[in-house]
C-alpha cells in the first residue's frame, strides 16, 4: 500500500535526512520526499497499520530534523 503525506521541512537537506529516517523505520517498504512539492510519499511493508508505522515515521524523523513536521 501507497500513500502520501504533505510535510513541513525548511530546506532540501532537512528533506534528505527525513527520508532517509522514513526508509530506515521497521514497515516501511519505501520512501520518497519531495521538497518542491513538501509530500512524502510512503510504500508500507504487506500487512503493516500505516497508522502506526506513520506515527513511528514522525519520531524517526523528528529524531533528525526535530522541526519538521508530517500530517498525518
Amino acid at each position: 500500500m501507497k500513500k502520501t503525506y504533505k510535510i513541513d521541512v525548511d530546506c532540501a537537506n532537512c528533506a534528505n535526512k527525513m527520508e532517509q529516517a522514513a526508509k530506515n523505520t521497521a514497515g516501511v517498504k519505501d520512501a520518497t520526499v519531495n521538497f518542491m512539492t513538501l509530500k512524502m510519499n510512503v510504500e508500507f511493508e504487506e500487512g503493516k497499520d500505516a497508522k502506526a508505522v506513520m506515527r513511528e515515521v514522525l519520531k524517526n524523523c523528528k529524531k533528525v530534523e526535530d522541526d519538521c513536521e508530517i500530517f498525518l
